[in-house]
């Protein structure tokens, strides 16, 4: 069956999110490696005390997803050179994901130093993927190939790391508690039983958090997992997470949404009220230049119409 290409959603926000921050992606990094053979490899031949993001300002890509995120690292030899990473997140098939590695990575892949016999860097590209069904990529792309063209395919080393394989265990012992707390959340999206007992083992590490980093992350994971878990599941989470958030002044998926309604209708009655005065004013002003009753009531009419018109077009 002909695979489609995934649609960008909040999952890919909040990847971003977390995982745009260098320190949260090492931990990550070696949580996959140790599930991983190629990420295993790649982290020991690199010096992840080097580990750099690459601004996004560095791309000539315009349409690359919310979850491209680019780093550069120095090799662990000590040797003046660095090498690439490129990281991608997939909650679903997505049939033009390599071709977007691709572009990605020769946007933005490149060294500026003058006498260079090549300014492309050696990358890595890794795929971590989060969807309910079971899907490999690389399996796809390599199997009508011999095995001797295996891993020769893309003109880069790319890895594919399914989040569900990362044991709670290592995320409970995760020495960042966002960086755990997130994967495991990720992991388990779909079921809301385990993220409630993956939640509850994580209460005392939450607990020692700074407030507003413990406030942000649990809102953070309360929008990541509406989309997946629909408003009647989340209303059970979000009383779990204010179980220990609401000290730290904890903003849940539903109080977010109902506070939007909120500002909505607050907009609408202000706009009301102002549309009144406005109506009121006019009629006093043309009452005191003499102007009947009747000819004000079809000034106003034919005001009422015309704004309705513009409301019906904008």
């Amino acid at each position: 069956m002909e695979e489609k290409q995934a649609a960008k959603k909040p999952h890919d926000a909040f990847f971003r999110w977390l995982f745009a921050d260098v320190k949260h992606l090492r931990y990550l990094l070696e949580l996959a490696g140790k599930i991983n053979i190629d990420v295993g490899e790649f982290l020991a031949a690199v010096n992840l005390d080097t580990l750099v993001r690459i601004p996004d300002s560095y791309s000539e890509v315009y349409e690359t997803g919310d979850a491209d995120l680019a780093f550069r690292v120095n090799v662990l030899t000590g040797a003046p050179v660095f090498v690439g990473i490129l990281v991608e997140h997939k909650s679903g098939r997505d049939a033009d994901m390599f071709n977007q590695l691709a572009r990605y990575m020769r946007s933005v892949m490149k060294r500026f130093d003058e006498g260079r016999l090549f300014d492309g860097l050696p990358t890595m590209a890794m795929i971590f993927y989060n969807g309910r069904d079971n899907w490999n990529p690389l399996e796809l792309l390599e199997k009508d190939y011999p095995a001797y063209f295996h891993g020769m395919v893309l003109p880069f080393r790319c890895a594919f790391v399914n989040m569900s394989d990362i044991p709670d265990s290592d995320c409970l012992a995760c020495e960042d508690v966002a960086t755990g707390l997130g994967i495991a959340m990720m992991a388990h999206a779909y079921d809301k039983d385990a993220i409630l007992d993956i939640f509850n083992r994580f209460k005392p590490r939450l607990r020692k958090m700074p407030d507003k980093e413990c406030s942000c992350l649990l809102e953070k994971i309360s929008l990541y997992l509406a989309e997946y878990l629909g408003k009647e599941v989340m209303k059970e989470l979000n009383m779990a997470f204010k179980s220990i958030g609401q000290k730290y002044g904890f903003v849940s998926a539903g109080d977010s949404f109902r506070q939007e309604i909120a500002d909505a209708q607050a907009m609408a009655e202000n706009a009301k009220a102002e549309l009144v005065q406005n109506r009121d004013d006019i009629e006093t002003v043309l009452r005191e230049m003499g102007m009947s009753d009747e000819k004000i009531a079809e000034m106003q009419a034919k005001l009422e119409a015309l704004r309705q018109s513009r409301q019906s077009h904008g």
